[in-house]
């Protein structure tokens, strides 16, 4: 077999043409593609890059705010705690407060009952008292009592103090002498007290006589604004009065 250059040399013809027509038509829209593809790859990583480092970055603001928001609750929650305290404190002064104040008023109105119970019954034994002296002192009451009486103020007369018996003198000189008794008094009996009064006075004193079975027992005498009392009565209301005087101090 013989070696044809002709159809050798046309064979690297065509095949020339058909490198050329491959890389004319076919080669470079491929490496085109390629690289259009390739670049679109590239921009797909960078963009995915660029989202890796946002969402890294977001990571690390949330994780950041985590934080942040974890040391602001526990702030909030120390401070809601502290409130919680100082309310809790403020509520039991305030309860503290009106238990001690309930406390007082309690005790203040148990001392007023208390107060008001020993007057009551204080009260009750100088009312009692008052009439056991009353009895006993009508049925002591005689016509010899009220003589023994009238003797012991015939002889405190000249006794009283100079204070009372200017007031005596004084209203002696313008005014008569009104004498009560319990019990009938004789014309003896009534002479001496008149030259008593007369002989206070300095001057004659118109003396007129009553009577009051209520006295028990002792005399009144009033000159004017000026009265000397001595009877059982009188005793007994000078001596309520002095209870209930020493009652309110």
């Amino acid at each position: 077999m013989e070696f044809d250059w002709t159809t050798f040399a046309l064979e690297i013809i065509n095949f020339l043409v058909l490198v050329w027509l491959l890389q004319r038509f076919l080669y470079k829209p491929v490496t085109a593609a390629i690289a259009r593809r390739q670049a679109g790859i590239e921009k797909t990583l960078a963009d995915a890059r660029e989202m890796r480092g946002e969402a890294e970055a977001l990571k690390r603001q949330y994780e950041n705010r985590m934080a942040e928001w974890e040391q602001e609750k526990a702030r909030a929650f120390q401070q809601l705690r502290q409130e919680m305290d100082a309310e809790r404190a403020r509520l039991m002064a305030a309860l503290q407060a009106s238990l001690d104040e309930e406390r007082n008023k309690q005790h203040a109105v148990e001392q007023r009952r208390a107060i008001e119970q020993r007057q009551r019954l204080e009260e009750e034994a100088r009312t009692g008292g008052g009439r056991f002296a009353a009895r006993l002192l009508s049925r002591l009451a005689s016509a010899e009592l009220e003589e023994r009486i009238r003797r012991v103020l015939l002889e405190d007369l000249p006794q009283l103090p100079e204070r009372e018996l200017h007031a005596l003198r004084s209203a002696g000189q313008t005014d008569g002498a009104k004498i009560t008794s319990a019990y009938p008094l004789s014309d003896a009996q009534r002479a001496e007290l008149t030259g008593a009064l007369d002989h206070l006075a300095g001057r004659p004193v118109a003396c007129e006589f009553g009577q009051s079975p209520d006295l028990m027992a002792g005399l009144r005498i009033s000159v004017g604004p000026w009265m000397l009392r001595s009877s059982l009565l009188d005793e007994l209301h000078f001596f309520a009065g002095a209870q209930h005087a020493d009652a309110k101090h």
